[in-house]
């Protein structure tokens, strides 16, 4: 069963002997949209089936049914002088289909570059690197606390807060240069408390 692709088939049949050809529903499809039914009645089989076993998966093949159809209500090539509706089909499909197995094969090439030129991922960190971690952090931040006040202040507005010397001066009310000297000795001296841990 071929699946209806959001395409609306015809629900009427003709009277016997009135059954317009491919070429009159191609030529009134401009005007006369609904004369896409009877042509997708006709041909979906053949389409779906071709993109299949192009693509190899039914949703995208199902998709390109449907746009190839579509296809037909906007411009088309098909010249009946060159050939029967279904051979255009035919090769629209194939066309198409190998198209969207081309951009496939690009972006698996582009994600495989991606995957290979990426830096590997740092192991994860062991239970002694964690307690590690917690000791040296508990050190810092015993470290900030014992700095003078306005050190201690301008560093955490600079270090957690992101603000700049200009704008810590701005918030604090006090000379630029002032703000610099406090960063200035509050890094020095906590390069001398952490010694060991800078050097590490």
């Amino acid at each position: 069963m071929v699946p209806a692709c959001g395409l609306r088939a015809s629900r009427e049949e003709p009277a016997e002997g009135l059954v317009p050809a491919d070429e009159e529903l191609v030529a009134r499809l401009a005007d006369d949209p609904s004369a896409l039914g009877p042509l997708y009645d006709r041909h979906a089989r053949l389409v779906y089936g071709l993109a299949l076993a192009i693509l190899g998966g039914p949703d995208e093949a199902q998709d390109l049914t449907q746009e190839v159809f579509l296809s037909l209500c906007t411009q088309t090539a098909f010249d009946p002088a060159r050939g029967t509706l279904g051979a255009f089909l035919t090769t629209l499909v194939r066309s198409r289909a190998i198209d969207r197995l081309r951009r496939r094969g690009r972006r698996v090439r582009l994600l495989r570059a991606q995957w290979e030129s990426a830096p590997a991922p740092e192991p994860p960190p062991t239970p002694l690197d964690r307690v590690s971690e917690e000791r040296s952090a508990e050190r810092v931040r015993r470290a900030l606390a014992d700095l003078p006040a306005q050190e201690r202040r301008a560093l955490e507005m600079a270090y957690y807060q992101g603000l700049t010397q200009a704008e810590i001066a701005d918030e604090l009310g006090a000379p630029l240069g002032t703000v610099k000297s406090w960063c200035r000795r509050g890094l020095v001296g906590l390069k001398k408390t952490l010694a060991d841990l800078v050097d590490a």
